[in-house]
């Protein structure tokens, strides 16, 4: 694909979508919002009315326009891989809510589907595109905390209305799905791949139909441990940590900083604490930037994506049955 600007539709009226992504297409200008689709077109036409995209009954009919190059989609993890597939053998470039699936084969097929139509499919985990985590990872690899030892993660959010889609055990809901994708893809980024589940529990709270909490314990092949948390009826947290023979760097608002304003680090050593700048950006819009560069090449990197979904296989699996 030339330079031209890749005209991206949107399948659903997700709320991550009117909230973030939608303005991050329109913030990249490598992208347009061409057309938004719903089962409802009232709904398709309020979410496609500020960026000046059409609206469209029914997600077929959006795949089958010849003026979108690229689809998001936004839909419930239920849908991702039906709808993911749809759009490859439609000829579309797919950017999908995380996780992919729930299924680290199907994922696999997926990626190979993509990958032999040269077209690109990328996981919306927005904050592995975000510069301030290769800052960190640049301290680490220097030394500023010694030899690496162990990483601590956590990700948790307060309860929700009881009709949230990430309680419907028919959606694929529940918090490893949901929240605990970020700290498992920061040990994966952070520790390489290889990893091991040394122990993991998945919880319902009273009255829950799908896990609401769980904690993973990990194992690198070098000897590295992780000790991750997540949840969806918890006080909220966000923040990660790298604790090595000599240091530790923790890092707050580690998955979902503002645009402007994030933390620095705070980096512990033998002489103290200090603070260390990282770079601000939105990393929905670099997310979107990543993609728009990977429908030009007609194809995104999906290896780590792809350990990801083979590690949160694992840890359900281990939680199941130990």
């Amino acid at each position: 694909m030339g330079p031209r600007t890749i005209r991206v539709g949107v399948l659903g009226c997700a709320e991550i979508a009117r909230r973030r992504m939608l303005p991050a297409f329109a913030a990249c200008p490598d992208t347009e919002v061409v057309a938004v689709a719903s089962r409802d077109t009232a709904r398709a036409a309020e979410f496609a009315a500020p960026y000046g995209a059409r609206p469209v009954r029914g997600y077929a009919g959006l795949l089958a326009e010849d003026s979108v190059d690229a689809v998001y989609v936004p839909l419930p993890l239920s849908m991702h891989a039906e709808w993911t597939e749809a759009a490859l053998r439609s000829g579309k470039h797919v950017l999908a809510e995380k996780p992919l699936t729930t299924d680290p084969v199907r994922s696999a097929q997926l990626y190979a589907l993509a990958q032999g139509a040269g077209l690109a499919l990328m996981e919306n985990v927005m904050f592995v595109h975000h510069a301030r985590h290769a800052e960190v990872a640049r301290l680490v690899a220097e030394g500023a905390v010694g030899e690496l030892r162990s990483f601590q993660a956590v990700f948790c959010v307060p309860r929700r209305a009881a009709e949230d889609i990430r309680y419907r055990p028919e959606l694929d809901g529940g918090a490893l799905w949901d929240t605990g994708v970020y700290p498992l893809r920061a040990a994966l980024r952070f520790l390489g791949p290889g990893l091991e589940v040394v122990g993991a529990s998945l919880t319902k709270g009273p009255g829950f139909a799908v896990d609401t909490a769980g904690a993973v314990l990990l194992c690198s092949p070098a000897g590295v441990s992780a000790q991750l948390a997540f949840g969806l009826d918890h006080a909220y947290g966000n923040a990660y940590e790298l604790r090595g023979s000599q240091g530790r760097i923790t890092l707050d608002m580690a998955f979902t900083p503002p645009a402007a304003g994030a933390p620095a680090a705070l980096l512990h050593g033998p002489s103290g604490a200090r603070e260390v700048p990282l770079p601000q950006e939105d990393q929905a819009v670099a997310t979107v930037s990543a993609f728009a560069a990977a429908v030009r090449a007609g194809h995104a990197p999906f290896e780590e994506s792809l350990g990801q979904a083979q590690l949160l296989d694992a840890v359900r699996r281990h939680a199941a049955h130990g």
